[in-house]
């Protein structure tokens, strides 16, 4: 009887997902929408620090492991 219930589920969704008409139109505009917004934030507002302020992998592993481990400031 357990094991019918993620079949239940997993149908459930199926058949509502493959019904849907403006739904499907809907979520296609939302998830361009997300990557567009995750790319153009990825590219402008976060910059890769590590690889423009470190040359090699030891500077970068030794200054990474040096922020984890100071204190905090009170």
């Amino acid at each position: 009887m357990m094991q019918n219930y993620p079949v239940k589920i997993f149908r459930f969704y199926k058949e509502g997902f493959s019904r849907m008409t403006l739904g499907k139109t809907l979520w296609k505009i939302i998830i361009i929408k997300l990557v567009v917004m995750f790319a153009v934030l990825k590219l402008f507002f976060f910059p890769n620090y590590l690889k423009t302020n470190f040359s090699t992998d030891q500077e970068r592993a030794d200054y990474v492991i040096e922020q984890i481990t100071k204190p905090g400031r009170n």
